[in-house]
Formats: structure tokens, C-alpha cells, sequence
């Protein structure tokens, strides 16, 4: 049922800061406003990609303040999902024991309501929009978690997803293992669950400080050397990969630093490249 990755939801003390931001560096388009009373924010919404960022502040108490006030600063707070049928994934949901909440249309899940180890997820009906922005697509987002194992058949039970379609992953120079949960073998849409087991890296001195925490997500852009070029000019922090690139073809992917997007770290491949690391290495273009 979930189809792919439509939106990132950050929890942020001043929407229209980190909105200029993603305006600045991606050309992301208004797209709205309203609020979410299940969240006690209010929500200023974004189109990028074929999808949405959406900044949410806090409207008085509720999981959003919370969620500042446990983390010190906006983050990533929620990934969303589309979803070919609403009626039955809430049906499933509901039958799993996880307690969804339904406002404006969009399913809400969140740990508080389903139990610790849930991922707060936004699902909301697919839909068939015209890219904006700089941004292809948003193809992931990426949970930290204890055990990846354990994770993805949470996952999987929860979301009704097909384990048969999941793809491992790992990296030493990174300190982790994961698993990518596909919603489709032939699609990139997924949630990725790390074990940063190497406490000496960044991954896994988040994780210390934080616990089972969204990390940054990802998308695909055909505009990656474009986006570079202008967070260089800008002054923003980046990385890029293949380190030390320094001719006119595109990376591979350049990350963005929290900093660069008002406060949530974003991967950006260049076409195709997703699949290297996704079970179909020949898959990917070659420039």
C-alpha cells in the first residue's frame, strides 16, 4: 500500500527561517499553511519534488514542543509516506495495534500512542504532482535504531510491507548496518534502519546522545552539481562524494549539513546513483 516517500516533517521554533532556507538552496515553493491539532502545531507546508517538506511549530503544548524541547533545536521529526489506499492501510494499522490518528485526511503514527520502537510516520494518499524545486523525488528517510533486525520486521508487520523486498546494507568507514525497507523491489521509496554500532562516529555519537531518532533523509536530483555549485557560492556546509571532486561532473552525492536546511541533514544522489547501494548496482548510470 505505502508507495513512496512524499514528505519530511521537521519540528522547528520558526517556520518561515528554515522555509527560507529550503527556499535558498532548492528552490522549494509555498504551499500553504494550516494546523495539526494531533501534534499541537501548527504546519506551513513546501512543495519540493514530487513531494512536500512540511515545518511545524509548536501551538502550545503537544508532541512538537515536546519534541524541540527534548532535542534543543529543530530537527527532522516525521517521515511521510503515500499510500494507494488509505481506507485499508488504516484498516491494517488498527489491526496491528497501532493506534493511528486520522486529521485532515492524513494518518498520523507516532510511539506515544503505539509504543516505543514506532516511527513517527505521516501517511496521506498518493498523488501524481509535478516536480518543484531542484529535487527530483525524496526517496528516504533514516531511523537510527538499536537492533536493524529487529527494526525491519517492526517495520514490516506495521506497514504491511513485503521483507522479501528488503536489501542489507553496511559500511565500516561509517561505523553501521542497516537494512533498507523497499516498499517496491523496483522502486527506491523505503525507510532505512541503521545500527550505528561504532560510537566513535558521528552516527553513533548521535545515537548516544539521542536514541532511536530520524537522521537526515534522501532524495534524487538531476540538479546536483547546480545545488553544489550554490552552496559553495553561499558558503553553506556540504560534502560531497566522491571526496575531493573537482571537475564538472556531477558527485555522486552531496549531503547537505543540518545547518545549510534550518536543521535536518539531506542526501542528494545524483540519478540512478540510489540503486548502487539498493540491490541493483546495474542499475545506475554511468557519466
Amino acid at each position: 500500500m505505502l508507495t513512496r516517500v512524499d514528505r519530511v516533517q521537521m519540528a522547528v521554533p520558526n517556520a518561515a527561517a528554515a522555509a527560507q532556507k529550503w527556499r535558498e538552496v532548492l528552490n522549494a515553493e509555498p504551499g500553504g499553511s494550516d494546523k495539526v491539532a494531533c501534534l499541537g502545531a501548527k504546519r506551513t507546508s513546501y512543495r519540493i519534488g514530487r513531494g512536500w517538506v512540511e515545518f511545524l511549530e509548536p501551538d502550545g503544548e503537544g508532541a512538537v514542543a515536546d519534541a524541540l524541547k527534548r532535542r534543543g533545536g529543530a530537527h527532522l521529526y516525521s517521515a511521510g509516506a503515500a499510500c494507494s489506499d488509505m481506507d485499508a492501510m488504516r484498516a491494517h494499522l488498527e489491526k496491528v495495534g497501532a493506534k493511528p490518528v486520522t486529521e485532515g485526511g492524513q494518518i498520523f503514527i507516532d510511539p506515544v500512542n503505539t509504543g516505543p520502537g514506532t516511527p513517527r510516520t505521516v501517511i496521506s494518499a498518493d498523488e501524481d504532482l509535478p516536480p518543484v524545486g531542484d529535487l527530483d523525488w525524496l526517496y528516504e528517510v533514516t531511523l537510527l535504531v538499536p537492533n536493524e533486525e529487529t527494526a525491519s520486521e517492526r517495520y514490516a508487520r506495521l506497514f504491511d510491507l513485503n521483507a522479501d523486498n528488503f536489501v542489507p546494507i553496511a559500511s565500516e568507514q561509517y561505523g553501521y548496518r542497516g537494512i533498507l525497507t523497499l516498499f517496491h523491489p523496483d522502486l527506491l521509496g523505503r525507510f532505512e534502519v541503521i545500527n550505528p554500532y561504532d560510537t566513535t562516529k558521528t552516527m553513533g555519537r548521535f545515537f548516544q546522545k539521542f536514541g532511536e531518532e530520524f537522521y537526515m533523509a534522501y532524495g534524487e536530483s538531476a540538479k546536483v552539481l547546480e545545488i553544489e555549485e550554490r552552496v559553495r557560492e553561499l558558503g553553506l556546509g556540504h560534502t560531497v562524494t566522491p571526496e575531493g571532486k573537482q571537475d564538472d561532473r556531477p558527485s555522486d552525492t552531496l549531503f547537505l549539513h543540518p545547518p545549510t536546511l534550518g536543521g535536518m541533514m539531506l542526501g542528494i544522489s545524483r540519478p540512478t546513483m540510489g540503486w548502487q547501494w539498493s540491490g541493483h548496482s546495474e542499475r545506475v548510470e554511468q557519466i
